[in-house]
């Protein structure tokens, strides 16, 4: 089965949406399954993780709702308070549906650098364990050397990095971010989505030739076992279509070993999420 691992739903709302600027107009309108499901069917996938976007409680009902009358919503990674002390009540209602498959915070808006290091917030990543959910890691290039040391805290525990930790694709400057994706692909309970990529491009002139080498220090450091692909659709369409998105990565695995391929673009995320046990 081959798995869009990473992508959102929305329904527009000017208010709730306010990082959605002129320049990304694209976006200003609903995103729903009905939307996603040609576009899925076109690039050979049969199923994808849904992804929270606004931080409520509100939303990852919605997306749990959405999963239960759409197949193809495999998993669900929602939003929690993690800081909240009452973070297990909280997680225990949500994961009464089964298609809860993982935690994320936008960890990349926090105003502290250090955010991961909250007592409150360790505190709340300690329960996701308890009900057998994963933990996204949402950060850009910068948090890479604090992440290393916040997935140190719990071996057991596991988490997956978006979007590379959104690499300076536009600029070209590979090395340091290239250094600590190393570091933090040495922990074994770490996977990593390939995903978001082109939007960390120039959005109107890139080429996938600009993006290989970041995949080629990816699956360095990762290997086939611990990628997925993903689209970041509908934000991939401020710089390219959702086959273009995904292209890229599928391009790239063509010189990889059949089974490699297979991994990569599904069988890690079902064995990440345990989604065939769901």
């Amino acid at each position: 089965m081959h798995i869009d691992a990473h992508q959102h739903f929305w329904i527009y709302n000017p208010a709730e949406y306010d990082w959605i600027d002129d320049s990304m107009a694209a976006l200003r309108r609903d995103f729903l399954p009905e939307h996603l499901k040609p576009e899925l069917e076109s690039n050979d996938f049969q199923g994808s993780v849904v992804v929270q976007v606004r931080q409520t409680l509100e939303e990852s009902r919605w997306l749990l709702e959405l999963a239960e009358y759409t197949p193809s919503i495999l998993g669900v990674v929602g939003w929690a308070d993690l800081r909240s002390s009452d973070i297990r009540s909280q997680l225990k209602d949500l994961a009464r549906n089964p298609k809860l498959v993982g935690i994320r915070h936008i960890v990349q808006s926090e105003p502290d650098d250090r955010f991961l290091f909250q007592p409150d917030f360790q505190r709340g990543i300690s329960a996701l364990e308890e009900f057998d959910l994963a933990y996204d890691i949402l950060i850009y290039t910068k948090h890479l050397p604090a992440a290393v040391e916040f997935v140190a805290r719990f071996p057991r525990q596991r988490f997956v990095l978006d979007h590379l930790a959104k690499p300076p694709i536009k600029s070209g400057k590979i090395d340091s971010w290239a250094q600590a994706i190393k570091r933090l692909a040495e922990f074994p309970n770490v996977f990593c989505k390939l995903s978001g990529l082109v939007t960390e491009a120039d959005w109107q002139r890139w080429e996938p030739e600009q993006v290989v080498p970041f995949l080629d220090v990816a699956f360095a450091a990762f290997g086939p076992q611990r990628l997925m692909i993903g689209s970041d659709w509908p934000v991939c369409l401020v710089a390219a279509s959702y086959s273009r998105a995904v292209q890229v990565v599928k391009t790239y695995l063509l010189a990889q070993k059949p089974e490699h391929r297979d991994s990569v673009l599904g069988g890690n995320a079902q064995r990440f999420w345990r989604l065939t046990a769901r």
